[in-house]
């Protein structure tokens, strides 16, 4: 029995359709990947399943009785809450079931009370209570805040000062303790290192409720799904098996079709041949319009016209000098030092990921190298003739311009089909470029930041998660561009398959904390 099912949805933005008359369905224990290049509607699925946006057409049905918990990174978070308070949120419902045992022991004591009745529905909630461990929460909530690395920032912490990575953190700790039915994770490896995917990626090998997950991480994908949900050209197909399974039924799929289209295309031309030649003689003329009405019968195949594909490529400046940043006993952070003091050295030429648990300082040391901000003590020379191309880790939210204007205004000099061919090496769409950066999808907008980062001419590269919200094509192209980059990369990554095999160094940065 489905405890999720979506019948004929239909929707899009504007003259932008991106779900033509889907369905979907979720099964009790499935583990769903949905999958899909960047754009194509994974998390306008997830807005409309989880109430946010209203379809244009269509109906979502959740089974009755059912919870469903969904990782919003926009949820609010209130000053004055401690990282344990937000925690202790998940089990609000027992916390009221506590109250309500209270409130019988209170009425207890009046005057008439119906001592045998209240006793049994202390029984029954105090039972309710013991199935859910009510009593050793506190131990619950340490033992996942310690798997994800929250404890590393600590839980009395207030949760505005939290970095939008630890904030993340504490929200996707709420959600597995509060295991409801349904889990809907979108990108929940984007902001946990290593360790702590690891962690996860058993949590929910195990996690014997259902989920839907987006993720690019393929390898994680892998290990934890059961069913692909793939989403392409407005529809959403479902397959059994794990990412490389789907994989390889799409690519026969594929192959099955377009030998079916060639076959077709044969017949029709052979047909139309025969009808040209043959329907202006007497002889031949029924035999030519037998042909005519079997082709007019034909169900045409159609092949999808291929998605533009990114083509990345980073201009070269002029050759700095030897050194790119020299750090002497530089100490880090903002009210109080994140690191023991540092002697850094990054030269010309090298190629070096920084890597390490989230929220322990990563981007401030690159914020710090680049001088944005000061350090807390020691210093960083930098050296001569540096022209820096910065990737931020997170773009500000709310941009209405449209990429053509955004890449324009940075580059006036630039044509207006100079500009569009920029946008679409980087693999977007007319409809892409014409629409507001504010409701592309995270990897849409990665890719107009990569359109501006390419259009410059740089010799070092400082990069902050580049492969947050990228899909597997885009990531592939990008590590073979870094690859071939003649200057100088500096970059925070989470993924060991991105860079492993063409970087130099990596610097772990749990050994400088």
């Amino acid at each position: 029995m489905s405890i999720l099912e979506v019948k004929n949805l239909s929707h899009g933005f504007g003259d932008r359709a991106i779900f033509d008359n889907v369905s979907f369905r979720l099964l009790k224990g499935e583990h769903i990947g949905l999958v899909g290049a960047n754009g194509e509607g994974k998390s306008t699925f997830m807005s409309i399943v989880t109430g946010q946006l209203q379809p244009d057409e269509g109906k979502v049905d959740w089974s009755k009785y059912v919870t469903a918990g969904y990782l919003d990174q926009h949820a609010v978070l209130e000053k004055g809450q401690t990282v344990r308070d937000v925690l202790r949120t998940a089990f609000d419902e027992l916390f009221k079931t506590e109250n309500r045992i209270n409130d019988i022991y209170m009425r207890m004591a009046e005057e008439g009370a119906d001592i045998d009745a209240l006793m049994e529905e202390v029984g029954e909630l105090q039972d309710r209570l013991e199935s859910r461990d009510f009593y050793t929460l506190d131990a619950k909530i340490d033992e996942v805040a310690r798997a994800l690395g929250v404890m590393d920032f600590g839980m009395e912490t207030d949760v505005t000062e939290l970095s939008g990575g630890q904030r993340t953190k504490v929200l996707l700790a709420k959600l597995l303790l509060e295991k409801p039915d349904i889990l809907l994770l979108d990108e929940p490896t984007n902001y946990l290192d290593a360790e702590h995917i690891d962690w996860l990626k058993r949590y929910l090998q195990d996690y014997e409720n259902a989920f839907v997950l987006i993720s690019h991480d393929i390898p994680f994908l892998n290990e934890v799904i059961n069913i692909v949900y793939h989403v392409e050209n407005q529809d959403l197909v479902r397959y059994s098996g794990n990412y490389d399974q789907f994989q390889e039924v799409y690519a026969m799929k594929k192959a099955q079709l377009e030998a079916a289209y060639q076959r077709q295309q044969k017949e029709i031309a052979d047909l139309q041949d025969f009808v040209n030649r043959n329907k202006a003689r007497v002889a031949t003329r029924n035999m030519a319009m037998s042909r005519q009405k079997k082709l007019d019968k034909m169900d045409i195949i159609e092949l999808q016209a291929e998605k533009p594909k990114p083509s990345f490529d980073f201009k070269m400046s002029r050759t700095p000098g030897r050194f790119i940043f020299q750090a002497k006993k530089l100490e880090i952070g903002y009210d109080r030092p994140l690191t023991r003091p540092l002697d850094l050295t990054f030269e010309r030429n090298q190629k070096v990921a920084i890597v390490g648990a989230n929220g322990i300082g990563k981007t401030t040391l690159l914020k710090s190298l680049l001088g944005l901000i000061p350090p807390m003590a020691g210093e960083v020379e930098r050296g001569d003739y540096l022209d820096i191309g910065y990737f931020e880790q997170e773009a500000a939210n709310g941009n209405r311009q449209t990429p053509l204007q955004a890449v324009w205004d940075a580059f006036p000099a630039l044509n207006q089909a100079e500009v569009r061919a920029a946008l679409a090496r980087c693999g977007l769409t007319a409809k892409h470029i014409d629409s507001q950066i504010q409701v592309l999808s995270g990897g849409e907008q990665t890719k107009v930041r990569f359109c501006l980062l390419m259009n410059r001419e740089n010799n070092i590269l400082v990069l902050d998660e580049p492969t947050n919200h990228l899909d597997v094509e885009a990531k592939e192209e990008l590590k073979r561009a870094l690859k071939a980059y003649k200057g100088s990369i500096l970059m925070v990554c989470h993924e060991p398959d991105f860079y492993e095999g063409w970087v130099d160094q990596v610097w772990d940065f749990n050994q400088l904390t």
